[in-house]
């Protein structure tokens, strides 16, 4: 393509003059005052026009611009009625949708006119490091409302002040959430999804086997490394801790005595939570004899629980000065600026086996998690593989 033409049909009845039917009185427009400016978008002169007014059905075509020894098309001004030379590069796909909406109610440029200033050159695409990419050029059109989509804003915004004052049958803001929600899904942007969709799996079915090999050979772990070897685990599957300090010391708030903390973990937020990760064993976390015909956490399992609501209660007496403490001890590892919270921390678990437990011991398991699970979140290592099945399960069905 040498050349960057626009076809457009005239068939559009000018209310000023009272003329439609066919493209003829668009020649007559321009052969009268020798321009014409469409819908507020393109400013096109007689001198522009490659067709002919011979058959008024055919549609009026104007030349633009050519394409320059550089491969982009560089489209004066004046066609576009705004303050900057606009430069395109040959390789992105043009058409009208690339100067303004799909109902061709708002000029693209124009909006952009008002923010770049006056003299200057915009290029799309190409090897220029100045020129904006093809990909963020079509997220800006992708975010320009439309006439329409411009009405709804404003009934959304006048009947949320008018609803303080009268009582309204309308839901205006109902109406335009229902159609971004659409307008959201109608959007090819697949290609993201499917990358991170394809990297996901990956990561998990990796996570996955490595789980599965470590428990079939789990006697051949010390416990720092089987800690260590989880941790990175955990660290994978809740990407919002974005760090993990070991052996922390927290005070007791009812001695001079310091507790030690195995795992402090700290999110983005700076907020911390705790973790106790323990080896399997191939033991069970509930007692396989009932007691007043219930079955009971494992000596372990209870005894770690306590353990963790201890350090809980430490940490939350330790309160401001300890967020302090915390803040100086780790700012070699953490950003500039960033400061560690506790915020009603909560702690994690990590511990057990399920293999060989009845329906009735799974069930009693199932009540003593919930009991605990405003403080402690109980994971067995059975409970861990299943929700990764479960996840390559339903990125490979999506």
């Amino acid at each position: 393509m040498a050349e960057l033409r626009l076809r457009m049909n005239g068939y559009i009845y000018d209310t000023q003059n009272g003329r439609g039917g066919g493209n003829r009185w668009v020649y007559e427009k321009l052969k009268e005052d020798k321009e014409w400016y469409w819908k507020g978008v393109f400013f096109f002169k007689k001198k522009d026009l490659l067709s002919s007014a011979d058959d008024p059905d055919d549609p009026v075509e104007f030349l633009i611009c050519k394409k320059g020894e550089d491969s982009y098309f560089h489209i004066p001004r004046r066609f576009l009625d705004v303050n900057f030379d606009l430069f395109i590069h040959s390789s992105i796909s043009i058409s009208r949708k690339t100067f303004c909406t799909d109902d061709e109610s708002v000029s693209i440029f124009k909006r952009l006119d008002q923010l770049v200033p006056n003299e200057s050159i915009v290029a799309i695409g190409g090897s220029n490091d100045a020129a904006l990419s093809e990909k963020a050029f079509q997220s800006i059109i992708e975010s320009i409302p439309s006439k329409y989509e411009w009405a709804l804003y404003s009934g959304a915004r006048v009947d949320a002040v008018l609803k303080n004052y009268f009582e309204t049958g309308k839901n205006s803001e109902a109406k335009l959430q229902k159609y971004l929600n659409k307008k959201i899904n109608l959007k090819e942007n697949s290609n993201l999804s499917k990358a991170l969709r394809s990297y996901e799996l990956t990561k998990t079915e990796v996570i996955l086997n490595k789980l599965k090999e470590m428990l079939a050979a789990e006697s051949g772990y010390s416990e720092k490394l089987w800690q260590d070897e989880i941790l990175e685990i955990i660290l994978l599957l809740y990407p919002k801790y974005i760090h993990a300090f070991k052996e922390t010391n927290v005070p007791d708030v009812y001695s001079s005595k310091k507790r030690r903390l195995d795992i402090l973990l700290v999110d983005s937020g700076g907020n911390i939570d705790i973790i106790e990760i323990k080896k399997p064993f191939d033991s069970s976390v509930v007692t396989g004899v009932q007691y007043r015909d219930n079955f009971i956490p494992m000596r372990e399992l209870s005894g770690t629980v306590m353990q963790i609501e201890k350090y809980l209660f430490h940490l939350k007496g330790w309160g401001k000065k300890g967020e302090e403490s915390l803040t100086e001890k780790y700012s070699e590892k953490l950003p500039k600026g960033f400061r560690i919270q506790i915020t009603n921390p909560t702690g994690i678990i990590i511990m057990g086996r399920e293999k060989g437990l009845s329906v009735e011991q799974l069930r009693d398991f199932e009540v003593i998690k919930r009991q605990y699970k405003n403080v402690v979140d109980i994971i067995t290592y059975d409970d861990l593989i299943r929700r990764l099945e479960f996840t390559v399960k339903q990125l490979k069905a999506s």
